[in-house]
């Protein structure tokens, strides 16, 4: 089974969360990490899979693919989860 840009967007956004759940179950193994090196690995497991959703959510409405409620519901999602993580990262040490 081929997966869509939409599709690929929304299962962005569930590795996204997936990550967030992970991160916080094991933070406290992590609590020997400079702040700074916690930060890059919270960027990189949280923001970047939410900021690449944007996109391929955004490649599917450029490129009409069917489903296009799936590729402005993956854009929202993943637009939101970017902002808050970014937010909370800017704010967090």
């Amino acid at each position: 089974m081929k997966l869509n840009y939409a599709g690929t967007s929304v299962v962005l956004f569930i590795i996204s969360i997936a990550m967030l759940i992970l991160l916080t179950l094991f933070e406290s193994s992590l609590s020997w990490l400079p702040t700074d090196v916690e930060r890059i690995v919270s960027g990189l497991l949280l923001v970047l899979p939410a900021v690449l959703g944007v996109f391929f959510g955004v490649l599917s409405l450029l490129r009409k693919e069917s489903r296009r409620w799936l590729a402005m519901l993956g854009i929202v999602l993943n637009g939101l989860s970017a902002l808050f993580h970014i937010s909370v990262l800017s704010f967090a040490g």
